[in-house]
């Protein structure tokens, strides 16, 4: 009886931890966390490193302070693709897509990989076809790169460190530095954009969706057949993207409220 609730109370511990830090309005050190927690030091340290090694928490970019990992992601994306606000998202995304003229995307992280999550078709005869579901690779996609640029250093090395650089069109980057060096570029303009690097003929160009916090959550893209657009061209899209992404983040945020009330 003592142990279990021994357990309970670390379980309780460690999701308030987890509270505290997705509901933050900027990334919190473990003392920060603790502040309205008031668990004792060791403790909190304890559980901000348990959460962190299992992937629901990681550092931020400067590495000292604590932001939503990879797991939590995907339990706010379940939220989020609930069917309940399915139509809602849907309605966006393929409004963008009429304004836009081509194919739009939601993608996440998936390992080494983007996965789409959400699709609006373009209507034009001639398109790119990849479905719902799809898994692509991070170093030669617009929303992979994008996805890149938000990692911290030790992360975003570790992930390089897995990457088999495959020359799939003749534009790959695939060198670390070439890659890294356009990664820079990203973090600057939070942009990004894949010049025929994946698919010989398709340019695409990504945008991040974030939370109200302003923390990545996913990435917001179109692609499209570079004889009919050229990524000079589709990179006039971006006030659009960036209007849609807006309204997503919205949506997650009503999402959020609605399951707290």
């Amino acid at each position: 009886m003592e142990t279990d609730q021994k357990k309970g109370s670390y379980l309780t511990r460690a999701l308030a931890v987890i509270e505290k830090a997705a509901l933050a309005e900027r990334p919190l050190t473990p003392t920060e966390i603790n502040n309205e927690l008031q668990i004792p030091k060791a403790t909190i340290h304890r559980l901000c490193q348990f959460l962190e090694d299992e992937q629901f928490l990681q550092k931020s970019l400067e590495g000292k302070r604590l932001i939503p990992g990879s797991r939590l992601r995907k339990i706010a994306l379940g939220v989020f693709r609930n069917d309940q606000f399915r139509l809602e998202r849907s309605l966006i995304l393929q409004q963008l897509s009429d304004d836009i003229g081509e194919t739009c995307n939601i993608s996440v992280p998936d390992g080494i990989q983007m996965r789409y999550v959400e699709r609006a078709e373009s209507h034009w005869p001639l398109r790119m076809q990849l479905p719902v579901g799809t898994k692509v690779p991070l170093y030669c996609t617009s929303s992979g790169k994008l996805y890149l640029s938000t990692l911290p250093e030790k992360k975003l090395n570790q992930l390089i460190g897995r990457f088999r650089f495959e020359a799939h069109t003749a534009n790959t980057l695939t060198s670390v530095d070439a890659l890294k060096r356009e990664i820079a570029q990203i973090r600057k303009e939070k942009i990004g954009t894949d010049r025929e690097e994946f698919l010989e003929g398709m340019v695409c160009v990504a945008v991040p969706i974030v939370d109200q916090q302003k923390r990545f959550f996913a990435t917001l893209s179109f692609h499209a057949p570079s004889s009919r657009l050229t990524l000079e061209e589709g990179l006039a899209h971006v006030p659009r993207l960036r209007q849609a992404s807006s309204e997503l983040t919205s949506l997650l945020a009503d999402d959020i409220d609605s399951s707290q009330n």
